[in-house]
């Protein structure tokens, strides 16, 4: 398993799009769970009544959370930002 978890961080480390693309099919699954175990029977919640709604929903937010993980260089520093 360890083995398995070195070669996946080596294969998303090299491109964002890959580790964007992985967190979005990933937002996109708990989109979908969301709606099919907690989703609203009754039609009137906006995001959870809708499968296809809530699905994208949750690939938004899956995009989301990688759009915040460049690190900035030191202050001072000329180098540029790291992707």
């Amino acid at each position: 398993m360890k083995k398995f978890i070195v070669h996946l961080k080596a294969y998303f480390a090299g491109s964002i799009w890959r580790k964007r693309l992985l967190f979005s099919f990933i937002g996109a699954l708990g989109g979908y769970a969301y709606y099919y175990y907690i989703g609203c029977a009754s039609g009137t919640c906006p995001i959870s009544s809708n499968p296809w709604i809530s699905t994208f929903y949750g690939a938004g937010m899956g995009l989301v959370l990688t759009m915040g993980d460049r690190s900035k260089a030191p202050a001072g520093s000329s180098e540029p930002p790291k992707e």
